[in-house]
């Protein structure tokens, strides 16, 4: 019942294989552009950055990254007063 009106549906649209746009693109001429040149360098510098960035927050700026309180939580005495 409902088969005949999905099968319409889907036959109207035009889609396209994965397979199909990769042999368009790649007749057609590609010149380099900016990512083409510079993505993979720019790519390397940003994780770079963020990781030194990271780094130095962890290491230097003086976060207490929520040690365990094991050991230096002691309960104080109860007062019944």
């Amino acid at each position: 019942m409902m088969f005949p009106l999905v099968r319409n549906a889907l036959s109207s649209l035009r889609i396209r294989s994965i397979q199909q746009i990769r042999a368009r693109q790649s007749h057609s001429k590609h010149s380099p552009d900016f990512h083409d040149k510079y993505g993979d360098i720019l790519l390397a510098g940003g994780t770079a950055f963020c990781v030194a960035v990271w780094v130095f927050t962890a290491t230097q700026v003086g976060i207490e990254w929520n040690p365990s309180p094991v050991g230096r939580a002691t309960p104080k005495e109860w007062n019944d007063e």
